[in-house]
């Protein structure tokens, strides 16, 4: 059997299995062997209902009952409700907050709940009371708040024994955790264990090589692959599951960097224009900014020109604060670009293409542009879906002026425009750049690895044909994710704000303060500020179909605020789903001051520029992560004028007042990312979709030592041997990786 054999060919699966293993990504033999399980259950805690009391922390099966979605009597929360049936007695269950559970599980399935069990204490009814006593009495009702709840396919009697089987006198070395693996109708996490056992006993371990060299797995004590997948699938104990986690996340993070330091050699063995900066006129154009240039700016400006004087392709990432002046630095470093002429020509200029990921940003940096550079004789040139324009006009030399697509693309590639400015529309096939030799991305995480590539390979010179790379990102970063995820690029931090910038004042608002905070919002809208409103939802959700999730939403927020709370000021709306003219026109009017509130969704999270709008209120705070919650009150720290934010926060429980609270603590975004990849893990600060890598290995990036081994490890193979001549299975396992691993 091979690893890469279909699943279908080794297994009888029935048309539903097929789907289900199609929807959860698994359709050869490799696949399921790399599907770990999500966390482990123990049937030492399995009970039954007639034996649990207050306090007990208790897996229960049985059959679900009863249920319905209600309201809370007292806060009139949503909530579900239900009863588990086993064959002793039954249970109450509820869920506050989720009443989507009452319509995920259907009456009469056979289920597994987990959680603590808790009591109600009631009266006992007069007819029960004893006579004479004097005293109260009472009874105490058992349930289970908010446990975990998954279907199963029977219920098991002896699980230890009818699942994983015994071993040993009297079952003493019997296994008792149990894999849960993510499941979909039709693959249940016991079908998923008995199909591995199935291709165990096939021979599946006979073709399996060790990817890992064997002196780097004694090394850092790490078990060989073989059995490292029995202890991640079948672990007897804790310390089995823990070692063979280790191995597999020190396995992707150790490839992943092994991929990374192999680009960085074979992008430093291309050709690219070197670009010779004069200090003096770079030191001229950064006085001509209407503000003084912060130290962290000038050395990210001095490495970035140094980079481009080497000879092989710039590979930089760019990293600052919302309000830091990346910008500006890209500004600066493009001027520095285009005061170069193309090889062995004494007129035209070198050119630069910026992408960013909106229309509304893309025009943002359009316009500044126009402003930074209107004293040369320079063209610039902007390129979204929806229009094209060229500055200067020929009519006004002040201003830009709108121009066919076709008359664009012919001066770019007549080399006639040094500076290109766009969104995707900067990719299409039909773009092409006569001298291309800097590519700037802004906010480089939202765009993927091919569309990238794409543009580095926009150039029509042949012997320069890689462009200088500059990424740019406000999302803080920890330092372990930016080592593995970044390891081809040199990274540069802004961590200094402008001079003059005051710290944002942040303050996390609960329900019962409200009307206080809105107090201190009127009077700053009084005098001649602005304001963001921030809603996680768009359009109120649909009772009967969306309760899943209860949020605020931009259209009845803006309502509400327009008639109840700020009925003098003039109120708009922004999200995602309105066209690119509308959006135009919502931030035109905010940009102007013609209208003072916008309530939007987190689309205006990337780049929009309002100096004016000095405060921000984010509605359901605790649904944001704190990266991109601190990425949202970025958008009012962009004059001298004192900054605001309110948090509002919808739950009043420590642990968000806990994770909110460092908002107000952290002295920059660096160290607020690093305090949220503890407290929730990379996997949710950022999304393994982003990234393309597993839960597993993003929960492994907390740990700073395995990153920085693996790196270690990675760097002495690659300077050793880059082609992996002497690692043959490192050298097929890459290949082998490279479609299933988006390295982002």
């Amino acid at each position: 059997m091979k690893l890469d054999s279909l699943l279908s060919s080794e297994l009888r699966l029935v048309e539903t299995q097929k789907k289900a293993l199609l929807k959860m990504g698994i359709s050869t033999v490799e696949d399921l062997l790399y599907y770990f399980p999500v966390r482990y259950g123990d049937t030492s805690q399995i009970k039954n209902v007639e034996s649990l009391s207050s306090g007990d922390e208790a897996v229960v099966f049985g059959k679900i009952s009863g249920l319905k979605i209600s309201k809370a009597w007292v806060k009139k929360i949503p909530m579900s409700e239900g009863t588990i049936t086993d064959d002793t007695g039954q249970i109450k269950l509820v869920w506050f907050n989720q009443p989507y559970i009452a319509k995920m599980v259907f009456e009469g399935q056979l289920v597994r709940v987990e959680g603590r069990v808790s009591a109600r204490r009631r009266a006992k009814p007069r007819t029960e009371l004893r006579s004479g006593t004097g005293v109260s009495e009472y009874i105490e009702d058992l349930y289970m708040s908010n446990p975990k709840i998954e279907t199963v396919n029977n219920l098991p009697t002896a699980v230890g024994e009818s699942l994983f089987g015994q071993s040993g006198a009297n079952g003493k070395d019997s296994h008792t955790m149990y894999p849960v693996y993510p499941e979909s109708k039709g693959v249940s996490s016991t079908w998923i264990y008995h199909a591995l056992q199935k291709l165990m006993s096939k021979g599946i371990f006979d073709t399996l090589e060790e990817p890992i060299p064997a002196d780097i797995l004694k090394k850092y004590n790490l078990p060989g692959i073989k059995t490292a997948f029995i202890w991640i699938h079948f672990p007897k104990n804790k310390d089995n599951e823990l070692s063979a986690r280790k191995r597999f996340a020190f396995q992707e993070i150790f490839f992943i960097q092994l991929q990374k330091q192999k680009e960085r050699k074979l992008w430093a063995k291309k050709s690219a224009f070197k670009i010779e900066t004069s200090q003096k006129d770079v030191a001229d154009f950064v006085k001509r900014f209407p503000f003084q240039a912060t130290t962290s700016q000038i050395k990210a400006i001095d490495s970035i020109t140094q980079d481009l004087k080497r000879g092989y392709p710039m590979s930089r990432l760019l990293e600052g604060d919302v309000g830091s002046g990346k910008t500006a630095v890209a500004a600066t470093t493009i001027y520095a670009v285009t005061k170069s002429r193309p090889v062995g020509k004494d007129y035209g200029n070198l050119q630069t293409a910026y992408m960013v990921p909106t229309e509304i940003l893309a025009k943002q940096h359009y316009e500044n542009f126009c402003s930074y550079f209107e004293h040369l004789p320079l063209k610039i040139g902007l390129i979204t879906g929806s229009e094209c324009k060229i500055f200067p006009s020929k009519s006004d030399p002040r201003k830009p002026t709108k121009i066919s697509r076709a008359q664009l693309l012919k001066w770019i590639a007549n080399g006639e425009v040094p500076i290109l400015i766009g969104t995707h529309a900067l990719i299409q096939k039909s773009v092409m750049f006569k001298h291309l030799a800097f590519v700037i991305i802004d906010e480089q995480h939202r765009f993927g690895t091919l569309q990238r590539q794409k543009l580095t390979s926009k150039s029509a010179n042949e012997n320069y044909s890689v462009p200088h790379l500059l990424s740019m990102t406000a999302t803080p970063i920890p330092r372990t994710l930016a080592l593995t995820i970044y390891g081809d690029l040199d990274l540069t931090l802004l961590d200094q704000m402008p001079h003059g910038r005051k710290p944002i004042i942040t303050k996390i608002i609960l329900s019962s303060e409200r009307d206080n905070a809105y107090r201190e919002i009127r009077e700053e809208l009084k005098a001649g500020r602005q304001l963001y409103v921030i809603c996680p939802r768009i359009n109120e959700p649909d009772p009967t179909k969306e309760l899943a999730i209860i949020a605020k939403s931009v259209t009845l927020e803006a309502e509400r605020l327009q008639k109840d709370v700020f009925k003098e000021f003039a109120v708009d709306i922004l999200h995602s789903k309105m066209t690119p003219v509308d959006k135009e026109k919502v931030m035109a009017d905010f940009s102007s001051g013609k209208t003072q509130i916008l309530v939007a969704t987190s689309v205006v999270e990337v780049g929009v520029n309002v100096p004016n709008a000095t405060m921000i209120i984010i509605e359901g705070a605790e649904r944001f992560g704190l990266s991109q919650l601190h990425q949202l009150r970025g958008r009012v720290i962009r004059s001298n004028h004192q900054a605001y934010c309110y948090v509002f926060a919808e739950s009043n429980s420590q642990k968000t007042r806990d994770r909110l609270k460092a908002l107000t603590t952290a002295k920059n975004g660096f160290e607020l990312a690093e305090f949220d990849l503890a407290q929730r893990g990379a996997g949710e600060l950022y999304g393994r979709k982003q990234w393309g890598i597993s839960d597993l290995a993003m929960e492994a990036i907390k740990n700073i030592k395995m990153v920085e081994a693996s790196r270690t490890e990675a760097i002495k193979i690659v300077e050793s041997d880059p082609e992996f001549k002497n690692y043959p299975i490192i050298r097929d396992y890459l290949k082998n990786q490279t479609d299933k691993i988006h390295f982002e």
